[in-house]
């Protein structure tokens, strides 16, 4: 069986169809994990969130981009290490249509499955076992360490699975031990290159075969729209996430 790792897809339409259009073609993906972060940052809210709520074959999980925006819309309150993006998330939450809102709100924080005796765990980020049902104003998604085989031991080392698959951290991880693998694809939707990333995690033979893939798309496409919609923050968001200097 084989299954999709893509996470952080951050209201990328664009990257994510390019993404599944390659994985469809394979035709031996069974199933399909989202990690979180599906809007946010890019300006496709409802179109990333209906492409994805619309397939049968997606297990999602939220982020904490999108717990943040839920939470607006809510009334709840925003992180307070947030503040920096409180314009954005207001107006991507003024784009969220209420379904999909909705939608959002049903979905867990974590995802596990056996599959040929190995034991898959996704999550977006480390959450400490005492956090784990925390609302997102206590800001439970653990501080973003290096990629480092060290610093995955400690966060996910205790975690009951042999292969823990997860995001936030942008750029891609693939760790392995004796006894796990720690896989990050990367994030789908922001980077500064012009390809979107995702994993494949093969469980039809003994030992499990974890690869990342590249996939190019549109992205002079996908930068105009920022423009065209007057995304808030966009100029820092280019600067920082998607334009090399």
């Amino acid at each position: 069986m084989k299954v999709a790792i893509i996470t952080d897809i951050h209201g990328n339409e664009l990257a994510l169809q390019a993404v599944l259009k390659e994985i469809d073609a394979m035709r031996d993906v069974q199933e399909i994990w989202c990690l979180g972060d599906m809007i946010a940052m890019g300006p496709d809210t409802n179109e990333v969130l209906d492409i994805l709520f619309e397939r049968s074959d997606v297990q999602m999980i939220t982020g904490n981009h999108d717990e943040a925006i839920l939470s607006l819309i809510s009334g709840e309150g925003h992180p307070d290490s947030y503040k920096h993006t409180r314009e954005h998330h207001q107006w991507i939450a003024n784009q969220l249509s209420e379904q999909n809102a909705e939608r959002l709100r049903l979905l867990p924080r974590t995802i596990a499955k056996e599959i040929n005796g190995m034991r898959l765990f996704g999550i977006h980020y480390h959450i400490e076992t005492h956090m784990r049902d925390s609302h997102i104003r206590e800001e439970p998604f653990y501080s973003i360490l290096k990629p480092t085989l060290d610093n995955m031991e400690t966060m996910f080392g205790d975690y009951p699975a042999d292969i823990i698959c997860f995001g936030h951290n942008h750029p891609e991880h693939l760790f392995q031990t004796d006894d796990k693998i720690y896989i990050n694809p990367g994030s789908l939707g922001v980077s500064k290159g012009i390809t979107a990333p995702y994993a494949i995690v093969d469980l039809g033979s003994i030992k499990p075969d974890v690869t990342i893939h590249q996939v190019a798309y549109d992205k002079k496409t996908f930068l105009e729209k920022f423009d065209a919609l007057q995304v808030p923050q966009r100029e820092i968001m280019f600067k920082l996430f998607y334009i090399e200097e």
